[in-house]
């Protein structure tokens, strides 16, 4: 059963756990996988294909025509439903995109930026039972949005050297026409250095497993590329009243601890007449799901009812542990969320639960985990852009500020710096 805890003033962090994969150190099996790939390239990634994953594809790349059969063969209610969220993350994401500036603040004097594309990006897509076709809208719609020409999407295949059908048609919906069947450190290798079949990109995104994360580190370590986040298990806390349904909320929870035996969820409220009976019914609805083991093992292990003395100390606790998923479950969630600061994602009142930002409500399901989101947000346009300035000044605009480009120059040290000025200011008008 769910520990119940009260909240007597100290840190939130006390009074919970949130669970850390332990983490076995691969960095020098993967550093040699990455040497490896960067010096064979396609035969080095499918010699670690075989190895790993139990198959060697024909090529790399899934020829264009089996991604439109794919698309052909997918349930039409499935293909209708994903192409109704892609249509929400679209809307969504569209208005994250900005434009650029430019500002004359003074006579002869031109000021800007530029807000313009990555060239390419990576997707990585993970195998296995987390074959998850939301995350490639999630991850790829945003990168079309934001203007990339080339978005190459890396997924491990299956057995039989295939990509399974469901992910090859929530590429296409999203605008990926390049799909790797590759999976592990070997996948990142190859987008990272480049292979005869694999395009080398500017910046790798998506979860993975340890090899997967340790890769993308040494990846960006080495400077090949850029990387979006090393994501932690899932989480959700709920903030709920006493008004609350605890059906509900324990639904809510539970939605989350089925995620990963490292999983948290987490409910803060001021009833103590609430907590109890959440905790009863996540016991009751434990026993219908498929997933039970795996949930009952995150409750058990990282969940905490924790009871505050009111909402305004439930927001602050909220913001002291950062949640990835945040519920506001209560009669007033607007009035309430000024109070939060700290959380990758809000969902309002009692019937927004957290699996609509999973699938269709719009807004990026990547999220920051592990209290991240202090200082971190979600996956979006930004993530594949990069800003550009530019200065523009002529020979009298110059004139006016070179006293004080030198004096600060020659305050430095620099003095190449001042005499980069100095020479212009002896050229005739």
């Amino acid at each position: 059963m769910m520990r119940i805890v009260n909240h007597q003033g100290q840190p939130a962090q006390a009074l919970l756990n949130r669970a850390q994969d332990v983490q076995r150190d691969v960095s020098a099996s993967v550093a040699a996988i990455l040497e490896q790939v960067r010096l064979r390239g396609d035969a080095a990634a499918l010699d670690y294909c075989e190895a790993f994953d139990g198959v060697r594809p024909d090529g790399l790349l899934v020829p264009p025509e089996d991604i439109e059969a794919a698309y052909r063969k997918v349930d039409a209610d499935l293909i209708a439903t994903m192409e109704r969220a892609a249509r929400q993350i679209e809307r969504f994401h569209s208005q994250q995109k900005r434009p650029g500036f430019s500002d004359m603040p003074a006579e002869g004097v031109v000021v800007g930026q530029r807000v313009l594309p990555l060239q390419s990006v990576g997707l990585y897509v993970p195998g296995g039972t987390a074959r998850y076709p939301s995350s490639v809208l999630m991850n790829a719609i945003p990168a079309r949005l934001a203007g990339v020409p080339n978005i190459v999407m890396t997924t491990p295949p299956d057995r039989d050297g295939s990509v399974p059908a469901v992910i090859l048609a929530a590429a296409r919906i999203a605008g990926v026409r390049t799909v790797v069947r590759l999976g592990g450190a070997q996948a990142v290798a190859a987008l990272a250095y480049g292979t005869q079949s694999v395009p080398r990109v500017d910046k790798i995104v998506g979860p993975g497993n340890l090899y997967v994360a340790t890769a993308k580190q040494q990846a960006y370590a080495q400077g090949l590329c850029a990387i979006d986040m090393i994501a932690g298990p899932s989480e959700i806390l709920v903030i709920a009243d006493a008004q609350s349904n605890p059906v509900h909320v324990a639904a809510d929870l539970l939605s989350q601890a089925e995620h990963d035996r490292l999983a948290s969820a987490w409910l803060v409220t001021p009833s103590q007449t609430l907590a109890q009976a959440v905790a009863q019914e996540v016991e009751r609805q434990l026993d219908a799901l498929e997933r039970r083991d795996i949930a009952r093992q995150s409750i058990e292990q990282n969940g905490r009812i924790i009871v505050v003395d009111n909402l305004q100390t439930a927001a602050q606790v909220a913001n002291d542990i950062a949640p990835e998923h945040l519920e506001l479950c209560v009669e007033d969630p607007f009035g309430l969320l000024p109070l939060i600061v700290n959380a990758g994602s809000v969902f309002l009142g009692r019937y927004c639960p957290e699996p609509l930002g999973d699938y269709l409500a719009g807004p990026n399901h990547t999220l920051p985990t592990s209290g991240t989101a202090r200082y971190s947000s979600p996956l979006g346009v930004d993530d594949f852009c990069r800003r550009s300035s530019y200065i523009y000044y002529t020979q009298e605009a110059l004139n006016n500020v070179a006293q004080d480009v030198m004096r600060f120059a020659q305050r430095e040290g620099l003095g190449a710096h001042a005499n980069a000025v100095r020479v212009r200011m002896e050229d005739k008008p």
